[in-house]
């Protein structure tokens, strides 16, 4: 394996991380609907933690999906 192909990995590796966080916290704040948590009442606590619970299933649901499409 040449150095290119070597680097080419690290890096993709390192941006697929990057975007995975940066969607994950835009999910959280879309989520919150810009209030911090502070601000927050009950119900809007339990309606955050609805919405992660739809997001985190909406992302294993495409994971299998990429799996079966293989």
């Amino acid at each position: 394996m040449d150095a290119q192909r070597l680097i080419n990995m690290i890096v993709s590796i390192f941006t697929r991380r990057l975007i995975n966080f940066g969607i994950n916290k835009g999910v959280d704040a879309v989520a919150r609907k810009g209030k911090p948590n502070g601000r927050m009442t009950a119900e809007d606590r339990k309606q955050v933690q609805d919405a992660r619970a739809l997001a985190k299933r909406a992302r294993q649901a495409a994971k299998i999906t990429r799996r079966l499409g293989r």
